[in-house]
C-alpha cells in the first residue's frame, strides 16, 4: 500500500550554500512521524519546499533529482501566494478561530479565493501521483478543501485527514464568514482524525449546525458521504529522545544549564505565539516569587521562545508584551549575582533542548490553547532518570493523556502560581512515581503508533460508497441515452430538492425561469408524459406549476391534475383527526423556535429546517412518537421526511401515481422518476420492469442511478431536448 502524505511544507530544508543548494531532510514532529510510513511504503510527499518562487534554471535540475530520491513532490507557491494563502488566511484567519481567539481575526477577513486556488494545485499534484490503490493523507488546516477537490478527481480514492490542532466548540468556528466552504473540504474524506475527544465532538457538532449533516457515534454523513470520525493523539519518538538524553553530549550541556543543584530550575519551550500563555505563566512566576520570598536566589526560570511570523502586528505586540514582563521581574527580584529569568529569544539546536529537558526541575506547559503540544511528551522521553515534574495546561490536547502532570488553568494565575509552588515541593517519590506513569505511555505511544493507527483505522473504514455516491459519468450518459431513445417516456418528478433547491422556508422555493423552461420544453416533446409528484400542498403546486401543461401530484399523491384538467382528490377526506393534531404540532412549534406548522388540504406538516441544528431533531423524534400514540386509531399515518414530520391519511402515497397512470400511457412507456426524499421510496418500488429510477444525493435507497445535486437532475433532463447526434 503506498501512501501519499500531503502538508503544507515538506519535510526538507533547502539551502543555499554558496553556489550550491543543499536538500536535507527536516526533524520536525510531522517529518519524523511520518518518515518511516513515506519510506516503507514507496510513496510520496506532497508540500510546498519552503521558498517563493521557483527555483533558479541553474538549480533546478540538480533539485529535482534531489526531490526525486526523497520521494518528495514540491508544490510552488509563488511570494504573493505566501503572502495571502498562507500568512494572511491560514495563519491570520483559519489559525486563531481553530484556537478560538475570534478577537484576534482582522477586521475584514480576506476572501479564502487564493486559498483555493493553492488547495488546487497541491491537489492537482496529488491527482498526477496517484495509482490505484494508494491512500491520501492530507494533513492540517493549510490545506482543508485539498480532500473535496482530491475527490472530484478520484471518486474512489482512499483518503484521509488529520488535523493537528485544535477544533472549536461550533459557536465559535461559525464565526468563520468561509465555514462551510472548509468543512465541506474535509467531509470528503473517508476518515477525519483529531488529537481529542472533545476537538472531534466540535467538529460532528459544528458538520451539524453549519451545513446539517448527520451527526452519529462514529462519523458525520453529509451529502450521501460518510466520513469517519477517531481520534488519535500524536506521539513523539519516544525512544529517540530517551537516547539522546542520555548521550554524553547532552549530560555535558545540561550540567552547564544547571551548575548548581541548589537553585531549581523551571523551564518552559514554546513558540513565540499567543496561543501559548507565555505573559499569564510570567505573571504566575512572579506572584510565586512574591508570596514566596525564600526562593529568591533558590530557583530561576529559563524561558525559550523560538521567534514565530514575526512580520504579523499581533505577534510583534505580543513579543513586547512578553519583553516588557521579563524585564519587570528581573528588575524587581533580581540581584547582581541572580536573574530570576533567564530569556532566550532564537531557535535551540536539539541538543540544547533535550539538555534542558533534561537539566528541569519543572517543565511549565501552560498554553492556553493547543492541538497537543508535543513538547510535554518530549519532556516525558527525555526523563530516563524518572525524575522532573510536569505542569501542564488542562487547555493542552496532551493533557487529556497525560493524567500524571500536575494540571492547571493557566487563566487562573493564583492557581497557577501554587502549582509551581507544589511542583518544586513535591517529594522525591511522587515525582517519581508520577513520571514513571508518564513515561510508560508516552513511550509505549509514540508518533509510529499515531501513524500505524490512523492508517489501519483508514484502511479499515467502510463508507458505503458503492451505494451513495453519484454515479460514474459513463453510467450517467448511458441512462441519458436510454431515456432519449424510449418510444415514449413517462417522467415522474419529485420537486424539492430534485428540481429546486430545498429552501428553509418551504414557501421561498418558487421555480425559476430554468426549470420552467426545461419542464415546458419536456411537456412538448414528442411522446413524453411529464408529472410532478410532491409532498407540498396542492395550493402550493398550482401556484408554482399550475399553469404549465403537466401532470401535478400533490401531498403524496392524494390530489392529482392532468395537464389541462381539474385536481381531484382520489380519498374520502375524513379530518375529524385534524383540530387535535393541528393543536399538537403548534404546541411543538411554539416550543421549538425556527419551526412551522404546514396546513395542506388532507394533512400537516412541521417543518424543522431553520430550528436549533440538535434541539430540532431532537424534538422531531419526540413528535413522532407523541403523534404515534395519540393517533395509532385514526385514519393517519405518521411519516418523517427530510427535516419535517407529516400526518397524512392512511394509504396515500407516491406509489399509487404510478399504477394510476399505467392505465392511460402507451403499454411501451418507459417510466423514469426522480427523487430525494424517503417518501420518494414508494414510487421507485411501484414502477414496472425495465424503469429507470433516480435517487438525487445521499441516504439508502432502491434507485440503482445516483445524481448529487439539482443542477444534475436539470442537466440529464435538459439532455432530453438536445438535438440526437449525427
Amino acid at each position: 500500500m503506498r501512501v501519499i502524505v500531503v502538508s503544507n511544507r515538506l519535510p526538507i530544508t533547502v539551502r543555499r550554500e554558496g553556489g550550491e543548494v543543499r536538500v536535507e531532510r527536516s526533524s520536525g514532529g510531522l517529518a519524523t512521524g511520518l518518515k518511516a510510513v513515506h519510506q516503507r511504503s514507496g510513496g510520496v510527499w506532497v508540500g510546498w519546499p519552503g521558498f517563493a518562487g521557483a527555483p533558479a534554471d541553474e538549480h533546478r535540475a540538480d533539485l529535482e533529482e534531489r526531490y526525486a530520491a526523497l520521494g518528495v513532490v514540491p508544490v510552488t507557491l509563488s511570494a504573493d501566494e505566501v503572502e495571502q494563502y498562507y500568512e494572511r488566511f491560514c495563519n491570520g484567519v483559519v489559525w486563531p478561530l481553530l484556537h478560538g481567539f475570534p478577537a484576534q481575526l482582522p477586521l475584514e477577513a480576506p476572501a479564502p479565493t487564493l486559498y483555493e486556488v493553492v488547495n488546487q494545485r497541491f491537489a492537482d499534484a496529488v491527482v498526477a501521483q496517484y495509482q490505484p490503490g494508494d491512500v491520501i493523507w492530507v494533513h492540517d488546516y493549510q490545506l482543508m478543501r485539498v480532500p473535496l477537490l482530491v475527490r472530484r478527481a478520484l471518486p474512489g480514492a482512499r483518503i484521509g485527514f488529520f488535523l493537528h490542532v485544535p477544533f472549536p466548540d461550533s459557536d465559535t468556528f461559525r464565526i468563520l464568514p468561509a465555514r462551510a466552504t472548509l468543512l465541506e473540504g474535509v467531509l470528503a474524506a473517508d476518515l477525519v482524525g483529531f488529537h481529542t475527544a472533545g476537538y472531534a465532538r466540535h467538529f460532528s457538532s459544528s458538520a451539524l449546525h453549519v451545513l446539517g449533516a448527520e451527526a452519529g457515534p462514529d462519523g458525520v454523513t453529509y451529502e450521501g458521504h460518510h466520513t469517519a470520525v477517531g481520534v488519535f493523539p500524536m506521539g513523539v519518538d519516544a525512544h529517540a529522545f530517551e537516547a539522546r538524553a542520555a548521550s554524553d553530549e547532552v549530560a555535558a550541556q545540561a550540567a552547564v544549564f544547571q551548575p548548581d543543584a541548589s537553585v531549581r530550575l523551571l523551564v518552559g519551550i514554546d513558540r513565540l505565539d499567543y496561543t501559548k500563555g507565555i505573559p499569564r505563566r510570567l505573571l504566575a512566576y512572579e506572584r510565586l516569587l512574591a508570596e514566596h520570598p525564600e526562593l529568591w536566589g533558590r530557583v530561576r526560570l529559563v524561558q525559550v521562545s523560538v521567534p514565530s511570523r514575526t512580520q504579523v502586528e499581533a505577534y510583534a505586540e505580543y513579543r513586547t508584551t512578553v519583553d516588557s514582563l521579563v524585564g519587570r521581574i528581573n528588575g524587581r527580584f533580581g540581584t547582581p549575582s541572580w536573574a530570576p529569568v533567564h530569556y532566550v529569544y532564537r531557535n535551540l539546536s536539539e541538543t540544547e533542548v533535550v539538555a534542558l529537558y533534561r537539566a528541569a526541575d519543572v517543565m511549565v506547559v501552560t498554553p492556553i490553547r493547543d492541538g497537543m503540544n508535543l513538547v510535554a511528551k518530549e519532556f516525558v522521553a527525555s526523563r530516563g532518570d524518572g525524575r522532573g515534574v510536569l505542569v501542564l495546561s488542562e487547555f493542552a490536547g496532551a493533557a487529556s493523556e497525560l493524567a500524571e502532570a500536575v494540571h492547571v488553568n493557566p487563566y487562573d494565575i493564583d492557581g497557577l502560581s501554587k502549582a509551581l509552588h507544589r511542583a518544586l515541593e513535591m517529594s522525591e517519590d511522587e515525582r517519581a512515581t508520577r513520571m514513571a506513569t508518564l513515561r510508560h505511555r508516552v513511550l509505549s505511544y509514540d508518533v509510529a503508533w499515531w501513524a500505524e493507527a490512523f492508517l489501519e483505522r483508514l484502511q479499515l473504514t467502510t463508507t458505503q460508497q458503492a451505494s451513495v455516491t453519484p454515479t460514474p459519468q459513463r453510467a450517467r450518459e448511458v441512462t441519458a441515452t436510454v431515456l432519449r431513445t424510449a418510444p415514449a417516456l413517462v417522467l415522474l418528478l419529485d420537486y424539492d430538492g430534485t428540481l429546486v433547491p430545498i429552501t428553509d422556508v418551504p414557501d421561498l422555493a418558487k421555480p425559476d425561469a430554468e426549470v420552467l423552461r426545461l419542464l415546458t420544453g419536456l411537456a412538448a416533446r414528442p411522446a413524453t408524459f411529464v408529472h410532478v409528484v410532491s409532498g407540498r400542498s396542492r395550493d402550493s403546486l398550482e401556484r408554482f406549476l399550475g399553469k404549465l401543461p403537466i401532470g401535478l401530484h400533490a401531498e403524496h399523491g392524494f390530489w392529482s391534475r392532468d395537464a389541462a384538467g381539474a385536481w381531484v382528490s382520489h380519498h374520502a377526506l375524513d379530518d375529524a383527526w385534524r383540530p387535535r393534531a393541528l393543536e399538537v404540532l403548534e404546541d411543538f412549534a411554539a416550543r421549538t423556535p425556527g419551526s412551522l406548522v404546514e396546513q395542506k388540504r388532507s394533512g400537516l406538516a412541521f417543518h424543522y429546517r431553520m430550528a436549533d441544528r440538535e434541539y430540532g431533531p431532537r424534538q422531531a423524534n419526540e413528535l413522532k412518537l407523541h403523534l404515534a400514540s395519540v393517533f395509532s386509531n385514526a385514519p393517519v399515518e405518521v411519516l418523517a421526511g427530510d427535516q419535517v414530520v407529516e400526518l397524512r391519511p392512511h394509504g396515500a402515497h407516491k406509489g399509487q401515481v404510478v399504477t394510476r397512470l399505467r392505465e392511460h400511457v402507451p403499454a411501451d412507456a418507459l417510466f423514469a422518476a426522480f427523487g430525494d426524499d424517503r417518501t420518494d421510496e414508494d414510487l421507485f418500488k411501484a414502477l414496472p420492469p425495465g424503469s429507470v429510477a433516480v435517487r438525487v444525493g445521499g441516504g439508502s435507497s432502491v434507485a440503482p442511478i445516483r445524481l448529487s445535486s439539482v443542477r444534475e437532475v436539470r442537466a440529464m433532463l435538459a439532455a432530453l431536448l438536445a438535438p440526437p447526434s449525427s
